[in-house]
C-alpha cells in the first residue's frame, strides 16, 4: 500500500479482522460485527506496531493498518 495513513485522516474499513480491539482504558475484545467493510471513521493516534486509534460511529477501536486505506477528501467538497 503505498498511501501512508497520518493522524486526522479519514479512513475507511476494506476487510475485518478476526476480532476489534476497542480503544478504551480497560480495551475489549469485541467480535468483528460492530464494524462493517465501507464505514468510515477518523484517526485519532497512532498505536505501536502499525495499529491506529479510530473514531467510528459507534466508538474507538484500534485497528492494524492492514484492514484500512485512506479515504481521499475532494477540495471542492469540503468549501
Amino acid at each position: 500500500m503505498s498511501q501512508s495513513i497520518n493522524v486526522g485522516d479519514r479512513v475507511r474499513i476494506i476487510s475485518l479482522p478476526p476480532y476489534v480491539k476497542t480503544a478504551e482504558p480497560m480495551p475489549m475484545l469485541r467480535p468483528p460485527d460492530v464494524i462493517h467493510i465501507g464505514e468510515e471513521g477518523v484517526v485519532l493516534s497512532r498505536e505501536p506496531g502499525e495499529y491506529w486509534n479510530v473514531r467510528m460511529e459507534k466508538g474507538a477501536y484500534l485497528l492494524s493498518s492492514q484492514y484500512l486505506e485512506r479515504v481521499e477528501v475532494d477540495a471542492e467538497l469540503t468549501d
